[in-house]
Parts: C-alpha cells; structure tokens; sequence
C-alpha cells in the first residue's frame, strides 16, 4: 500500500495585508466525506505500515495489564457519616464508585458504576462527581464523544434512580450549598468556554443565571471553602484571575466581588477564621505571596502580608485546616508541603532526589490528619496520611505493581544541560542499574514546556517496558513549564516561545554528548502544546533524532491563533499573543511547525490525532502530515493515526487505553529501531 496523497485545493485569505496561502485547509471540514475518508485511508496505511508490529502491541499490551492490580481499590475518604472509595474490577474497563457507612465493615452501596453507562458507548468520560452534604444526592456529568461538552445528572442515593433533572451543555465545575438541595453549576459557550453560572434547586424547573462572564479571555471555576461555609467563583485568564464568593449556607445570598480584576494579577482566596487569605502576584510577586484579609473588608487596601514572596520558591497550592496551613511550595524543581499553625512552622521531609508530591483528598476541616500522594520515577504512587501533631506519617496504600517490581534495580538522576543562552535546564532520568553511558543507549525524552505545567517526576509501570530493554526515561523540563517558578514560565511564551525549543534541543545534545545515547537510539515525544515542541524542534534539528511521536500536536500555530471562532483561541491569546498584532502573528509565522515545513530529510514520525477533539482540531495533524508527506526527501516512515470516536485525551477505557495508546505508540517506536519482542 502506498502512503496516501492528501488532495490540494486552492485557498489564499489575507493576513495582514499579505496573501497566504493554504492548500490543506478544506480538512478542516469534519463533514465532507473527502475529508473523512482521507482519515480512514491514512488510518489503514498506518494499520498497513505496522502490521508486522501488530503481534508486538498485543504483547506489549498484556506485558503492561500483567503489573497492574486489575482488582482494586482506592483509599476511602470521610463525608459525614460516609465513607467513599472506587473500585476496579478485571476486565471491566471504568471505575465503580462505591460507599459504606458509618464504618468500613458495613455493606458496601454501588453509586455510580461507570461500565454499566458505557455498555452502548464507544467513549465515556467523567466530569462532575459530587456528593451533596447531606449525602442524599449524587451530581454526575458525562461526556460521550470526547468533546468536552458534558450532560448533568442528579442521583437520589436513597432510591439509587436517576431524578428528571438533565443539563446539557455543562463544565465540569459544580458546587453544592449546604442545604444539599441547591447548586451552581457552569455551562460553555459555543467555544467550549465556562461562561455562565446558574444556580438550580432540585424539584424546581427554571435555573437563576448567577453569573455571565462576558469578556472572551475568561472562563469561570467553582469552588468551595475548606470549611464550607462559602461558595468561590473564579473568573480565570492566563494571566489574570477574579473572585465573587457567597454563603454555601444562605442559597439567597448575592454574589459578592472580592476584588476587581487587574490585568496581569492574578489571586485566588480561602477562608480562615475571621480572614479570607489570598495567593496573589500582585505588586512584582513573580512567585506569589499569601495575603490576608478580614471577611467584611477584602478590596486590596485591606489586604495584610502573611507569608512574603521569595525569588526562589513558587507558592503552588494552600489548604486550610481548623488549625492548620498546609502549603505547597515548588524551589529548584521540587515541590515541598510547608504546615504552619500558632506555634510551628515546619516543612515536610522526603529522602528520594527527584521526587513528586500532592495534596490528595482533605474532606475533613476539624482534623491533624493530612491526606499526600507521593511518588518518583521509581517509586509507585503512595498515599500518605500525615499526622501534623504528631508529625508522623502513615503509608495508607502503595500502588502495587506486579512482576516482581524491586525500585532497588533502577536509578534516577537529575542533571543540567547548558542551553545556547547559558541558563541551566534540568534533566530528570530513569534507567536499570549498570547501565554503561557508551553512547550506544536507546533513550525516550519527553517535553512538554507551556501553561506554567510542570512535567513531574510521577511513576508508570508501562513504561518498565522500555526500561526493562535498556530505554533511558528523559524529563526535559524546559522553558515554559512551571518546575523552575514563573520566570521559568514566561521565560519561555509570548515573543520569548522559542527558548522553549532552544532547551529541548539543548537537553537531546547533552545527552547525546553525555553519552547517555546517540542520535540514531533517541526517541523525542510530546503531546498538544507539547506537539508543538516535536513540530519544531523536528523542523529545527532533525537530524538529532530518530523517531518522533507527536500526540494530537498544536502544529497550526497561525491559523488557528487568528481564527476567532475556535475554542480556546481568544484565551490563548495570553500564552502565545494575539497576532492580529503584527509582531506576535510575525513571531508565531517564524516557529509554527505546518508553516515551516521544508524540502529535507525528517526522521521517523507518528502523529496521532482525535477526531472530537476541541483543544487542537483533528485538522492540525492532518493538514501537518499532509504537507510533510508532500515535502520531506527521506524514505523515514510517516504515519498519522487519528481516532475517530475520541478527543484531546485519547481512547477512554483504561484497557483500551494501554492497548491503543500506550502499547501502540511503543510498538512504533519498536518497528522503528528493530526491536523485537
């Protein structure tokens, strides 16, 4: 089979006053048949191309469900007189949500059995999952497609039945008030936007529209205190953030403006006993500081220092306590959880190097126990609760991983390679002791770097299938991301984008001069924005690598940046610019992968693309591969697989998930260096 010739029909629009031209732009039109049928045809060239490998992804497959418990179980949590957890079960491909009460002996209730709602369905993916305070009801959203656009259900948890309530159209924000027959909920705009907030009372028909966030740049969350006793919402931009709060006990009470927005300031509040305390930047604190004000006085001129900001540690996360500040802070890559009360002010200690930590589930306020995962890339997922009195801790569960799986025979690292501006860019690695740095190593270097994400040091047992072969695991956490602070970030967007590119190109040639591996054994992947990175690092240098695999990749920087009407695109604007501004859209023209593409040798390329995805139009990896196909002079495999029932996100069942995700993306980085299994 050959590899498919996408067809070319003429389309020019004017950019600021030049003509551009785009000849794959019709594939943007999901409901021509040319264009679907071109998505199939390049599906069954991708099956074609790695039919041999067919037999290697089922065996990766099993290789990978053999580690995992099938049968399991999540650490309950406390809500009143309940106790909540989900479950797993072998062969069965979503979560069982259960409860029991008073105690863990008692007989376990089924509340929401997610295989039982996917039995007709080719995708299924959670949003909402609330509990009412009362623990009658159970608000639930579902998203069918991969769209993003999610219906809202309401279950009575007394009779187990669904009541007649249905919402279309919902995020996945919602919070209940305290008289547990009340809530607000948001819904998307036509961009996939939260943009309305409407307050529903069970029974009644009509919904009162709370909020309407007006200004494009913005989309709204929901929240609640830690001590429920208020009701945040959050209007949120890239780069600015404001709140209105009201009672969750008063379902009467009026929204309330906190503080006006200011642009480029971002805050987010909890409440403390007589203070709200904010996380802001304002005033030049580039890392944030932690405010406080009292609850009848909360415009800025009333707001007091409580924790200062410090150049080298980012405030990342607060929680409240009755008589607890816990505090998660992020210095040289590493995240740390800081407790303050009256008396002390600690920090939280952990043994391993490179490491990665969150706060879990907290549902109780008047409690020492704190609930944190922890985990690194060679220690399963853990679940700690942590006594802040007695400063002990519990390890409550420990992912399981089966086989055989002893941490002991690996070996993490966290190195620095010197980008072409001198400034230092972590490494973090993973690979079987004994290892020989010969230059003779396969190596699989992840990079995402945009948003402030931070890419953390988290662990998989899947990925012990390329490990356990001599695969180096790489974590460039470049420029863009979030593991250095925001200078880190906004080192690396707007009209600074390219440092971005910069440091991962830097990263792979440490390595490669390091020794750890060689041009011909590295394997560079990335998804979204992180696609974006494979687009260009693959146009700038690609000669550096031997096989790239691009997931669902942001290649089509300029026209989707100037198309108004897509989702996301004007609240992208404070990530990338706005290029209605000559500069930006000039800036955007020089890195955006399909824009670049040229008459060279590319190396090995996967793309893979979701057909409902509303992040980064299916169009993006077409219209890229298209181009590539036509222009590359090499004889390198190109393959675009895209997924027809899905989104952003990929295939929903976790079984079809490693199979057609994971195994599959392995098995083409297999065919690629001759692996065989």
């Amino acid at each position: 089979m050959e590899a498919p010739i996408c067809k070319e029909k003429s389309f020019e629009i004017n950019y600021h006053g030049n003509i551009y031209k785009d000849n794959y732009a019709w594939l943007k039109n999901k409901s021509d048949k040319d264009v679907i049928d071109y998505l199939n045809l390049e599906n069954q060239y991708t099956d074609y191309v790695l039919r041999d490998y067919k037999e290697v992804q089922e065996k990766l497959f099993k290789e990978m469900v053999s580690r995992i418990k099938e049968d399991d179980e999540s650490v309950p949590y406390k809500l009143g007189n309940y106790y909540y957890y989900y479950r797993t079960e072998k062969n069965k491909q979503y979560k069982i949500y259960c409860r029991k009460k008073d105690n863990l002996n008692s007989n376990e209730e089924i509340i929401l059995d997610l295989n039982e709602i996917a039995k007709d369905k080719e995708y299924l993916n959670l949003g909402v999952f609330k509990i009412s305070p009362n623990n009658k009801y159970l608000a639930y959203s579902i998203d069918c497609n991969g769209s993003e656009f999610y219906t809202l259900y309401i279950k009575d948890l007394d009779t187990m039945k669904l009541l007649e309530t249905t919402i279309n159209n919902t995020s996945t924000s919602l919070e209940w008030f305290n008289d547990s027959k009340t809530f607000l909920y948001t819904i998307l705009d036509e961009a996939n936007r939260p943009y309305k907030v409407y307050k529903h009372k069970l029974f009644e028909k009509e919904d009162e529209l709370i909020y309407h966030e007006k200004d494009d740049a913005f989309y709204i969350n929901l929240s609640k205190s830690n001590n429920k006793k208020y009701i945040f919402i959050t209007m949120v931009s890239q780069t600015t953030s404001e709140v209105y709060y009201l009672s969750a006990e008063n379902t009467n009470d009026k929204i309330k403006l906190f503080e006006k927005r200011l642009k480029n300031t971002e805050y987010y509040i909890e409440q403390y006993k007589d203070y709200f305390f904010v996380i802001t930047n304002r005033d030049n604190a580039l890392n944030f500081k932690i405010m406080k004000t009292k609850l009848n006085n909360t415009s800025y001129e009333n707001w007091e220092e409580y924790l200062p900001h410090r150049d080298n540690v980012r405030i990342d996360n607060l929680h409240l306590f009755e008589n607890y500040i816990v505090i998660v802070e992020r210095s040289n890559g590493l995240k740390n959880i800081r407790i303050k009360n009256e008396n002390e002010d600690y920090y939280i200690n952990f043994d391993e190097d490179v490491y990665n930590i969150y706060l879990g589930i907290n549902s109780e306020f008047n409690t020492e126990i704190l609930r944190f995962h922890y985990s690194s890339l060679t220690t399963p997922e853990t679940i700690y609760f942590y006594d802040m009195k007695r400063k002990t801790k519990e390890l409550k569960k420990r992912q399981e991983v089966l086989g055989g799986y002893n941490p002991e025979d690996y070996q993490t690292e966290r190195i620095w390679a010197k980008s072409y501006d001198g400034v230092l860019v972590p490494i973090s690695l993973v690979y079987k002791k004994g290892l020989k740095k010969d230059g003779n190593n396969l190596l699989y270097l992840y990079g995402y770097g945009s948003y402030e994400i931070s890419i953390e040091t988290n662990f998989s047992s899947h990925r012990l299938s390329l490990i356990d072969r001599g695969f180096i695991y790489a974590i460039a956490h470049i420029r863009g991301g979030g593991e250095l602070g925001r200078k880190w970030y906004e080192d690396g967007k707007f009209l600074n984008k390219k440092n971005t590119f910069k440091d991962f190109i830097a990263c792979a040639e440490h390595l490669i001069n390091e020794k750890y591996t060689s041009k011909d054994k590295l394997v560079i992947c990335g998804g979204s924005a992180g696609g974006l990175l494979m687009g260009a690092v693959t146009n700038m240098r690609p000669d550096l690598f031997k096989c790239v695999i691009a997931h669902v990749p942001f290649v089509d920087v300029v026209n989707t940046m100037m198309d108004e009407k897509l989702p996301l695109t004007v609240i992208e604007y404070d990530e990338w610019g706005n290029p209605n501004d000559k500069k930006y859209f000039d800036y955007m023209l020089s890195y955006s992968p399909y824009d670049n593409i040229e008459e060279k040798e590319y190396p090995n390329m996967l793309v893979l693309a979701g057909l409902n995805d509303p992040r980064v139009g299916y169009w993006e990896p077409a219209k890229y591969v298209a181009k590539l196909r036509k222009l590359k002079k090499d004889k390198n495999t190109l393959l675009l697989k895209t997924n027809m029932e899905a989104g952003h996100g990929g295939v929903s069942g976790r079984y079809d998930y490693i199979r057609d995700e994971i195994a599959f993306e392995y098995s083409f980085i297999f065919f690629v260096m001759g692996i065989k299994v």
